[in-house]
């Protein structure tokens, strides 16, 4: 006859609020900060974590707008050593677009940031 093991205790599963999520997300991805660790301290797995984010990712994934500031020139031709286009990320990066640079290169690089 065969052996049975029988494993008590508390449950393992953990059902995260959608408030402990974002903390947690918000924790694991502010600069500076290390998924693992905030895993651990968290006690719940770095895959969960990356899935959750892909989740919110989705959720939001819908095409909009964001705030655009013109600023006056001077009425001169533009430069050649100066950006045609900044755009200033969330986490202090800027991406810099050249009058130069080709369409299709620019709709790329603005294509990627979405």
């Amino acid at each position: 006859m065969g052996q049975i093991t029988v494993f008590s205790g508390p449950e393992r599963r953990h059902r995260w609020s959608d408030g402990e999520r974002v903390q947690i997300l918000a924790e694991a991805f502010s600069p500076g900060a290390c998924v693992a660790e905030v895993a651990r301290r968290h006690d719940v797995s770095t895959g969960l974590i990356y899935t959750w984010r892909s989740k919110v990712r989705q959720s939001v994934a819908e095409p909009g707008f964001a705030e655009a500031f013109v600023v006056a020139g001077d009425g001169a031709e533009p430069s050649i050593t100066q950006p045609a286009i900044v755009v200033e990320l969330a986490r202090g990066s800027r991406v810099s677009i050249f009058a130069s640079a080709p369409p299709a290169l620019a709709a790329a690089a603005l294509k990627a940031l979405r």
